[in-house]
């Protein structure tokens, strides 16, 4: 994996970037020697502060702080669940048009279940398979993953959760070899200034790519046009 993250929006007090699949956030969650905190501290040449994650596989949106004390208001907005989180998924199955999945989930591994809810709608449907937008309310561990598995539409591309049989599908058919899951959309207060941020982050070309040729996006959808996180 060589991608390095984009750089969606910085100021004096965060930065958000776009996560390549198969990039941890932090090193302390594995041992890789590249990782996407010290990439952006390299890319921007000050400290960042981590305020939440993606799972190694997803790719999208992932705001750092600029300073501890931004960091520390962040992490009580995404507790408190002041930001809006809203993710792509490719899933098997078609589920209902819009549903809520309330299902308890544990915070880290062999952790205690707890309180977990996601809201999703469907947004296109291809043969067995489904273009869903998620928005959890909580952040637990592989939360759209396991939630979307608990209504029977597991996620394409993973290996965890998913199924062997549609992973290779997609794999030998639509040559996509990563977690079909992206965070495109991030809506929260400034921590320090009165204005809304609304930041995007677009699909991958292997994204678009196998998106558009299964038919679950257009090329005018490929600009994220028609998701916007509001």
């Amino acid at each position: 994996m060589t991608t390095k993250p984009e750089i969606l929006y910085k100021d004096e007090h965060v930065v958000a970037v776009n996560k390549p699949s198969g990039m941890l956030v932090h090193r302390g969650w594995d041992n890789d020697k590249v990782v996407l905190m010290t990439e952006v501290r390299d890319e921007i040449g000050q400290w960042v502060y981590p305020v939440h994650r993606l799972d190694r596989g997803s790719s999208g949106v992932v705001l750092f702080a600029l300073s501890s004390e931004v960091a520390a208001t962040l992490g009580a907005a995404f507790a408190e669940q002041r930001i809006e989180k809203h993710y792509l998924a490719l899933v098997r199955g078609i589920p209902d048009e819009q549903g809520i999945v309330d299902n308890p989930v544990p915070k880290k591994e062999k952790g205690e279940r707890v309180a977990a809810v996601s809201d999703y709608r469907r947004i296109a449907v291809a043969g067995r398979y489904s273009l869903v937008e998620v928005r959890p309310r909580t952040g637990r561990l592989h939360q759209i993953r396991r939630h979307m598995k608990h209504i029977s539409c597991p996620l394409i591309g993973d290996v965890r959760y998913g199924k062997g049989e549609h992973n290779r599908h997609f794999r030998d058919n639509y040559n996509l070899h990563r977690l079909a899951l992206h965070c495109h959309g991030l809506a929260l207060s400034h921590p320090r200034a009165d204005m809304r941020l609304q930041i995007r982050a677009p699909l991958s070309e292997e994204l678009v790519r196998a998106f558009m040729q299964l038919g679950v996006i257009t090329t005018a959808d490929a600009t994220l046009a028609t998701f916007d996180p509001v």
